[in-house]
């Protein structure tokens, strides 16, 4: 087992890690800005080391910083979390050609499942189910055109490189096609530095599932259910929960298998999620793999008494997955507390926390980083918080989500929790009845 790991993040991920590790006897080392300075993960880690400025792309990003505070530190293992430099192949590489382990995806893996073109053809030669659309990347407009009328409008373009949305476009017929291929080439490579497109038909009313798995270095997986996210905006999720409210026994077996074979089919090592679009027929098609540990994996823990974190570590550490696979045993839900503002179209709001009151009770669990007079920097991701509910039952969870929601208090910045009440009285998501379009037709103005 490892001596000692390096979390190379911050906030609550970078917490949530900490505490892990000190259950299993593991030192810690935590990295950080200068606009982190006086972050709990920095206070709670046994050893600190400042990496560079506020802004990412000087400290957190920073390959070099990153592997000298694990020498100088004698780290022997460096765990990403998500975000940042957790899908980051030339680290993974990096890490290992320094004798740090990664706990995490080899660079292998992270090269073939980060190209979404590459993950795709990878999943179909393993027989997992994929969306219909072009071998590769598009080559022009009119092998877009010809595609789309052999697959039958509705189309998307989305980017090769991709992530929260952009580089996408619906395409409803052949006279559209021109100005979304032009719109989607200029924001990927405005966003991504990679201008590569590929097409694939647009599912209708389709709901958003992920199947968490996890597997060993022998290449033996298995999963631990999923996760529904449907509830998003503009390709950003709020809320989750498991298990979904869409699902049925036999739908489980089949994504769950599906997900353990493209698991397995690469070999893949460490936690993972491999993500589903589900239509309204019940059908499910792969849609990308993400090689971390997600922001919403405490609901899958919750249901399961599983520790993800600490099965990372320990796969990590050359310990085998036991093959069993793992279902819901109770249900969650998870909404993410954003310092933002829902009635101005979700505008961050940086700021000092000046009181703070946590919600409690049972089923209640809360992931997070601030304080009473902790002050949230404008420089990164605007989450602060993640309130995880379990109960026996889905209504019981949206009853208890509701009451743990209206005793956060956060007081100083605009936060996300009056959109999460509202959200809970909704009939439309308490049916369960939704897609992932539901919030488009949302009243945020009356928050």
């Amino acid at each position: 087992m490892f001596k000692k790991i390096l979390i190379a993040n911050r906030g609550e991920i970078a917490l949530r890690i900490i505490r892990t590790c000190k259950e299993m006897g593991i030192k810690t080392v935590a990295v950080y800005s200068t606009a982190d300075a006086e972050s709990l993960h920095v206070r709670f880690a046994d050893e600190a080391v400042n990496i560079g400025p506020a802004p990412s792309s000087e400290s957190y990003l920073k390959i070099p910083h990153i592997i000298s505070a694990a020498e100088i530190t004698n780290a022997d293992a460096i765990h990403p979390g998500y975000g940042f430099l957790s899908e980051n192949a030339e680290f993974s590489r990096v890490c290992d050609e320094y004798g740090i382990k990664f706990i995490g995806a080899s660079a292998d893996m992270i090269d073939r499942m980060g190209d979404k073109a590459t993950a795709k053809d990878t999943m179909k030669k393993a027989g997992v189910p994929t969306i219909p659309g072009s071998d590769g990347l598009l080559e022009s407009v009119e092998e877009g055109i010809k595609l789309a009328n052999e697959m039958k409008y509705p189309v998307i373009v989305k980017a090769t490189a991709g992530g929260g949305g952009r580089g996408m476009r619906i395409i409803h017929e052949d006279s559209g096609f021109q100005k979304a291929w032009d719109d989607a080439r200029q924001e990927s490579a405005a966003a991504f530095g990679n201008d590569g497109l590929y097409l694939e038909k647009f599912i209708e009313e389709p709901r958003h599932i992920e199947i968490q798995i996890i597997g060993d270095s022998k290449g033996k997986a298995c999963h631990l259910s999923e996760r529904d996210c449907s509830i998003q905006r503009r390709h950003q999720k709020l809320v989750e929960e498991t298990p979904s409210p869409a699902m049925t026994d036999e739908l489980r077996e089949r994504m769950g298998n599906a997900a353990v074979l493209a698991a397995e089919c690469i070999k893949y090592e460490g936690a993972g999620t491999v993500e589903f679009l589900v239509d309204k027929h019940g059908d499910f098609y792969f849609m990308e793999m993400n090689t971390r540990i997600q922001v919403e994996h405490p609901i899958t823990e919750e249901v399961t008494d599983f520790d993800l974190i600490k099965e990372q570590i320990k796969v990590a550490a050359g310990d085998p997955v036991s093959g069993v696979n793992y279902y819901p045993k109770l249900y969650a839900m998870e909404c993410r507390i954003n310092a933002e503002d829902p009635s101005h179209g979700f505008r961050p709001s940086p700021g000092k926390i000046t009181n703070l009151h946590l919600p409690g009770g049972r089923g209640i669990r809360v992931d997070s980083h601030v304080y009473a007079g902790y002050t949230i920097p404008p420089n990164y991701d605007s989450m602060i918080a993640k309130l995880i509910v379990s109960g026996q039952s889905r209504e019981e969870v949206l009853v208890r989500m509701k009451r743990a929601l209206q005793e956060f208090v956060i007081e100083g910045v605009k936060t996300t929790i009056p959109f999460h009440i509202k959200l809970m009285d909704d009939e439309g998501f308490k049916s369960g009845n939704f897609t992932t379009a539901f919030l488009d037709d949302f009243d945020f103005s009356s928050i």
